[in-house]
């Protein structure tokens, strides 16, 4: 049955294909960030529609349909956050030394509105699709959530590659939310309970007796689980996940390459080029 392969292929073609995407539009000069943020808003009402128009449809078409809508309604809680539009209350470094309740409390600030949103967009999409036949969009938006969090767990509590290349400069107060480490406690407990998780949607996804349409569904969502937990091993492993979108932030290196040579040609001494980073890490002016 090619409906499944070809349902694989088509959700790592789109998770690739939109990651690199959004990574140009927020390597672009920040002028121009106004206009992205009104057409994907208008792609994301326009995706709520469409969820609502597929909920009661089972076909394959719908299926898709339904799929590439949640993707579009998440792409947008990822560019409004990656272009600092929603973020958090805190938009400074964590204080250097903090442990404990403290840090967590100040790195929950520092994402706390996109959060929020996360969770009004995931319980608009059940009430559009509540006891509907079709919940391949809601199934795809949860997973993307529970997995994003995950990510960002991992990321607090420690991880070999923090991916820093992927922060637009002025994100960069994130990384002191950050925490270098080979692995921590959580990694081994949230990537075992995916992995048997993907596993059973697989097995479904196969069973002879699952319609097309179904088994279309949960190869997507499947397939949407296992490329995030292939994110996470990439968070251990001795390999750069760079690598996959360095066409999409080729020009977000030369720009960042050109900050530094003008930076380093203003700066008579190593102080004074550390002090022009400083305004990076001060909360925007209100």
């Amino acid at each position: 049955m090619l409906s499944v392969p070809a349902a694989v292929v088509f959700a790592v073609i789109i998770w690739w294909a939109s990651t690199g995407l959004i990574l140009i539009l927020d390597g672009l000069p920040r002028g121009t960030f106004r206009w992205s943020l009104v057409v994907s808003s208008l792609l994301a009402l326009a995706a709520l529609f469409g969820l609502a128009h597929t909920a009661d449809q089972t076909s394959v078409s719908s299926v898709y349909c339904a799929f590439t809508c949640a993707l579009l309604v998440w792409g947008w809680h990822e560019l409004s956050f990656l272009t600092g539009w929603i973020t958090g209350p805190r938009r400074i470094a964590s204080v250097p030394g903090l442990t404990g309740w403290t840090r967590f409390s100040q790195a929950v600030q520092a994402i706390l509105w996109h959060e929020l949103g996360i969770i009004a967009a995931g319980a608009a999409i059940i009430a559009i699709t509540w006891d509907a036949p079709n919940q391949i969009g809601t199934w795809t938006f949860l997973v993307l959530w529970v997995m994003r969090t995950s990510a960002k767990l991992n990321l607090y509590f420690g991880v070999r590659n923090l991916s820093e290349e992927f922060l637009p400069p002025h994100l960069t107060y994130l990384q002191s939310f950050f925490r270098r480490r080979p692995m921590n406690a959580f990694f081994p407990f949230a990537v075992g309970i995916s992995t048997v998780v993907v596993a059973l949607i697989f097995m479904r996804a196969s069973d002879p007796a699952t319609t097309i349409d179904q088994s279309v569904g949960l190869a997507l969502v499947g397939t949407m689980l296992g490329l995030a937990i292939l994110e996470h091993w990439l968070l251990v492993l001795p390999l750069s996940s760079t690598a996959l979108w360095r066409w999409a932030i080729r020009n977000r290196d030369a720009a960042k390459a050109d900050t530094d040579t003008s930076i380093s040609r203003r700066s008579a001494t190593p102080v004074l080029a550390a002090d022009a980073a400083l305004p990076v890490l001060r909360p925007p002016a209100t």
